[in-house]
């Protein structure tokens, strides 16, 4: 798989108080909620890759979140058209040119197709939220498998500053997303690797880097589905050289020193 970077960084969350701390979220319009960069075709193609030769690991669905996945996919396409995208029945023209058919039985692939984020979609059971279903084609240092119908507790068992207390707050914030207001937050690692297909388990040795020449920032958003009231996780990827930030941003980034306090992967 090649390397696919970035040359801007729109939003950089060590930038701006209020999401350099945990969990840093901010209210944003259902039409922010989905963006198209620089890399548009390089990441769809790559994603194109990963589910042709990593299928299992990057696409997970229980049977429950058949209705919430295909919510989903209706709701995006009504966003497509304010993103450059011509929609005409069941087929998207994508704004590289290339088209793509809706196929509503398989909606997280068609979205797999359509955009660069990657969308996980979360229910509410016994007072936490859990991971029904996914596509995760650009993981960082985490593996879907093994998060797959479990809650959020579990899912951050390895990120030491998710403790109760952030829970906590986490499942609030989680309860009371609304659909007409997303909620988002960035966060920040460094990389020495900066392929974007990176699934590792928590038992992985040197799960994660503290260190390298490549920033690798998650835009992530959540999104409340009006019908199923599932809520939607999705992550749109950027890897950066650190050489390619602006210079305001590298100042920022260099006050931090060599450890980014919010790093959570």
């Amino acid at each position: 798989m090649g390397v696919i970077l970035q040359k801007t960084l729109p939003f950089a969350p060590w930038m701006q108080a209020h999401t350099t701390k945990l969990p840093g979220i901010q209210p944003i319009k259902l039409t922010e909620w989905l963006q198209v960069d620089e890399v548009y075709t390089e990441q769809l193609l790559e994603k194109q890759e990963i589910l042709k030769n990593q299928f299992d690991q990057a696409h997970v669905m229980a049977d429950e979140c058949i209705p919430a996945a295909e919510e989903l996919l209706n709701l995006i396409v009504t966003l497509l058209p304010d993103l450059g995208f011509i929609v005409s029945g069941k087929k998207v023209q994508r704004p590289d040119g290339i088209e793509v058919l809706i196929d509503i039985t398989k909606p997280l692939i068609t979205l797999s197709k359509l955009l660069q984020e990657d969308f996980l979609i979360m229910t509410e059971q016994a007072g936490e939220h859990v991971l029904i279903g996914g596509c995760l084609c650009f993981p960082a240092s985490w593996n879907l498998l093994e998060k797959f119908m479990k809650p959020l507790t579990f899912i951050h068992v390895p990120v030491p500053v998710y403790d109760e207390s952030l829970a906590k707050r986490v499942e609030r914030l989680l309860s009371s997303v609304k659909p007409e207001t997303p909620l988002m937050r960035g966060n920040t690692l460094r990389y020495t690797n900066p392929t974007l297909f990176l699934p590792k388990r928590n038992s992985d040795p040197e799960r994660k880097e503290i260190r390298g020449d490549f920033i690798r920032s998650e835009r992530q958003t959540l999104v409340r589905l009006p019908k199923t009231k599932a809520v939607v996780f999705s992550i749109h990827t950027y890897v950066i050289k650190e050489e390619d930030l602006t210079s305001s941003q590298k100042i920022g980034l260099q006050k931090l020193g060599p450890l980014l306090p919010y790093e959570d992967s």
